[in-house]
């Protein structure tokens, strides 16, 4: 349930307000007027509280909620208490996202400046940086010379924004975030100690040495992309490092020079991109992927958590293990390893 301390609530809408903020319908029985004055899940509400069944598995909980108000979906036939008002819904947790986000607004990102729309005396805002109205600068943040930040974007403390970077309008910055090289779209989120534009890991090897190469790229980070807590993203090499819009990066992820990541793609924590490997449009990774450097995953395909890329993957293909390859046969060969060491033999 949510804290009034750290997340109080912006509103206190009726049923039938969420209805239509949502699409939804509320269903017959239900009382329109309900107020919802807070958000809790089925086991835990209580009165005043929505809720939301997006599962046919939890019936037993809605069936015993004490929550006023409940999101279900269209096509599922539920028996709630007499005192639950419920909204049908295409999508209940689509729905219950787009609700939250109205309810809790200060939930959103990680820079949470009392004085919205101001810049803190104990900032660092170069005079040759260039501000929109409406952007938040929290206390120790650096904002070097020729940047661009839109309106409404916060940036948390002790954030360095590097010379020239341009960031776009109604983006979260957060706290002990650098930013060098880079371009940021519209609605980025980045959450704390995000490392964004340093060098890529590129020399020239030789027998007397290692020469480093200057790493003269950028980083491109297109509209609503969300990057989870201490990534990073190196700058390219001799060309862009891209991320795609609406993509969903995890916590502890690292992006090296030159990868291009497509449109809503899925990274989960912990996973390894090599440079200069790209992804399709809606690829996901799960946790603890490795892919190595120049290979090619094709839009809509999935890999497994933990596994390694080392080849082109086809487009919508499912793949797993390591290396990585069709999850059907990655499945019959783990069957096989298992049986062999069972004494099973063939």
């Amino acid at each position: 349930m949510p804290d009034p301390v750290f997340f109080p609530i912006a509103e206190t809408p009726t049923a039938s307000e969420i209805a239509e903020w949502t699409g939804g319908t509320v269903v017959d029985g239900g009382d329109p007027a309900q107020r919802v004055t807070g958000v809790a899940p089925l086991e835990r509400a209580g009165p005043g509280d929505l809720s939301f069944l997006d599962n046919p598995r939890y019936r037993a909980a809605l069936e015993a909620t004490r929550a006023s108000v409940c999101l279900v979906a269209t096509d599922v036939t539920v028996t709630p208490p007499d005192t639950v008002t419920v909204i049908a819904v295409d999508d209940p947790y689509t729905a219950y996202a787009d609700v939250l986000r109205r309810l809790f607004p200060t939930a959103i990102g990680n820079a949470f400046y009392d004085r919205a729309g101001a810049v803190s005396g104990n900032a660092d805002v170069h005079s040759d940086a260039q501000l929109e109205d409406g952007v938040s600068v929290e206390p120790g943040t650096v904002v070097g010379a020729g940047a661009r930040i839109g309106r409404g974007t916060r940036i948390g403390a002790n954030a360095v924004i590097g010379a020239g970077v341009h960031v776009g309008r109604d983006c979260t910055i957060s706290a002990n975030v650098t930013v060098q090289a880079a371009l940021i779209g519209n609605g980025v989120i980045i959450h704390p100690g995000v490392q964004i534009g340093q060098d890529g890991f590129g020399f020239a090897m030789g027998k007397a040495g290692h020469a480093k190469v200057p790493q003269i790229g950028r980083v491109v980070i297109q509209d609503d992309v969300e990057i989870g807590s201490n990534c990073t993203i190196d700058r390219g090499a001799n060309r862009d490092t891209v991320i795609g819009e609406g993509t969903k990066i995890d916590n502890l992820c690292q992006i090296a020079h030159n990868v291009e990541i497509g449109r809503h793609c899925v990274i989960v924590a912990q996973t390894g991109i090599s440079g200069s490997a790209k992804l399709g449009d809606f690829v996901a990774l799960g946790g603890q992927v490795g892919v190595i450097g120049h290979v090619t995953i094709g839009d809509g395909a999935q890999i497994a958590a933990t596994s390694n890329v080392n080849s082109d993957v086809p487009p919508g293909a499912r793949w797993g293990g390591t290396p990585a390859k069709p999850v059907r046969q990655w499945f019959r060969e783990v069957t096989a390893l298992r049986r062999l060491g069972e004494g099973k033999l063939p």
